[in-house]
């Protein structure tokens, strides 16, 4: 069944284009990723340190595979301390 992954990042306000610089490096690799049906980057209208990831994965395990890649560790290393705060949610479609 397919994994919907809902990702929130919130930049420290003076970090705020390093996090959104390093944040759309993933997307043209992650698209390319098996099992990738879906990955947009999102920034909030009305709190621009706000950046949302909406992400649709053919499963799980998959989505792991992502979760593990080394681009994702570069983005890690590349924005150590400039994330205020990271929510994850794995979710399912129920209609």
């Amino acid at each position: 069944m397919a994994l919907t992954i809902v990702a929130n990042i919130h930049a420290k306000p003076e970090k705020r284009e390093l996090v959104k610089s390093e944040l759309e490096k993933l997307i043209a690799i992650t698209r390319s990723e098996e099992g990738c049906i879906q990955y947009d980057l999102h920034q909030d209208n009305e709190d621009p340190d706000h950046f949302m990831f909406y992400e649709n994965w053919q499963s799980r395990d998959l989505w792991q595979m992502h979760m593990n890649a080394p681009h994702l560790a570069a983005y890690m290393e590349a924005t150590d301390g400039a994330v205020a705060n990271f929510t994850l949610n794995e979710m399912e479609r129920i209609g």
